[in-house]
């Protein structure tokens, strides 16, 4: 597996940008590219950022109030039509009020619908529980023909937003609502299905996905200062997971994975389902454990629940441990 060129990344003072806005300026491409692209909103257009398609495409874009099941359910009735159906809100809504239209309208069907699942984690900040969403990646990956993309950051929000109004079949996206900090830019490849390798390093993998994406490479940076060389992954693809890298990542002896969302079912079980089978090595888990998210700052919270750079380099030293 090639390493990505990122740059040197300013640890210091990054460059900031919500996916959100990825997602929105993704959307409005698509629908200049595609006429067939249209976009539905559930009274939060403006938080999601599909507010940009529809005031570039008003007649493209569809307004159900807050009523989710009818929006996964007339977004399937479009797409079965024949049109590429976007809808967004946020990801709690998104993923729970309408899980059964999306797995028997849309998933059962393979129907051409995308989902933008907003507001995903607790960097949301003080919205609080009721609107962090902290399950959905589990809720969504165990559903068949459904794929799963969780991007870093703004660009990467971008490209799989474009690549989704391309591809045929239910795709959800997960983004956020703070900036985050930027770490690829327009010309950093994105291939759907894929595990990205962004920093190379022999005695442990750290497998992430969303903002912690960019956590890990800051744990890895200054892990490296201990003498730890620490090999980074970016794992935007979710489902279907890349049973190929993560088995070349295992080859470190010593696997964590970072995530923003509960440990059970998210992104670190889905690699864990992989390696126990490929190349059983020990492992660490950072995410959210068997909690409901709370209101606070965004940073705040991240240290509240353990996922940050800090909790990941106690990962790694832990993991290290045991290969030991």
């Amino acid at each position: 597996m090639e390493k990505i060129n990122l740059g040197k990344i300013d640890f210091e003072n990054p460059q900031m940008a919500s996916t959100r806005e990825g997602f929105g300026k993704g959307l409005v491409k698509a629908g200049e590219e595609n006429p067939n692209v249209v976009a539905f909103g559930a009274d939060i257009t403006s938080s999601t950022k599909v507010s940009l398609f529809r005031d570039r495409f008003p007649e493209r874009f569809f307004s159900l109030g807050i009523a989710e099941q009818n929006l996964a359910a007339t977004a399937c009735g479009m797409a079965l039509a024949g049109k590429i159906a976007f809808f967004s809100t946020y990801g709690v809504f998104a993923s729970g009020r309408c899980w059964d239209q999306i797995r028997t309208s849309i998933c059962y069907n393979n129907a051409n619908v995308k989902i933008g699942g907003a507001h995903g984690g607790v960097s949301v900040g003080p919205d609080g529980a009721t609107h962090q969403a902290l399950e959905e990646i589990a809720v969504m990956r165990c559903i068949p023909n459904m794929r799963v993309i969780v991007p870093c950051d703004v660009h990467e929000t971008m490209k799989a937003t474009l690549w989704a109004a391309k591809d045929y079949g239910p795709v959800y996206i997960r983004f956020g609502r703070e900036p985050v900090p930027v770490i690829v830019d327009e010309n950093t490849p994105f291939e759907f299905g894929k595990i990205a390798l962004f920093r190379e390093g022999k005695d442990v993998s750290i497998i992430a996905c969303g903002p912690m994406v960019y956590d890990s490479l800051k744990a890895a940076e200054i892990l490296s200062k201990d003498g730890i060389d620490a090999a980074v992954y970016n794992l935007h693809t979710v489902k279907p997971i890349d049973e190929q890298g993560i088995l070349e990542a295992s080859k470190t002896g010593a696997i964590v994975t970072a995530e923003e969302h509960q440990i059970m079912g998210g992104m670190g079980s889905a690699v864990a389902e992989v390696v126990v089978r490929k190349n059983p090595v020990p492992m660490e888990f950072v995410g959210i454990y068997d909690r409901f998210g709370e209101s606070g700052e965004p940073r705040e919270l991240m240290r509240e629940f353990n996922v940050t750079y800090s909790d990941i380099i106690e990962a790694v030293k832990k993991v290290l441990s045991r290969k030991k």
